[in-house]
């Protein structure tokens, strides 16, 4: 699998977790309601399985790996969606998270 593919994959795969929940959050903590909870429940399981679709057979990995791909999401959902304007040490952290990504998902690993 090339690391664009991978990187695509992580990328939709976000947009459902990150999507899924913030629907959860809207429907319960903004009285939006049961629709918008279960799209959200919907779309967390799209994210599920979206995951599977990374050529990586550890399990582990690939969810480990997609972690700093959620850090980095998270914050930009939140920019976009509510206007939340993170400080530098968010922007270095989620960098960090990324890089993180990069080393467990893409390190070579002679196999």
């Amino acid at each position: 699998m090339t690391v664009v593919r991978s990187v695509a994959l992580f990328a939709v795969a976000a947009l459902f977790e990150i999507g899924g929940a913030w629907l959860v959050w809207q429907g319960v903590r903004e009285h939006k309601g049961w629709i918008w909870i279960g799209a959200g429940v919907i779309a967390l399981g799209l994210y599920g399985l979206v995951a599977t679709f990374q050529s990586d057979d550890d399990f582990g990995r690939v969810l480990a790996a997609y972690g700093g791909i959620f850090v980095a999401g998270s914050i930009a959902w939140g920019m976009v969606a509510d206007g939340y304007r993170p400080d530098r040490y968010d922007v270095v952290g989620a960098l960090v998270c990324l890089a993180g990504m990069a080393v467990i998902m893409y390190a070579p690993r002679g196999h």
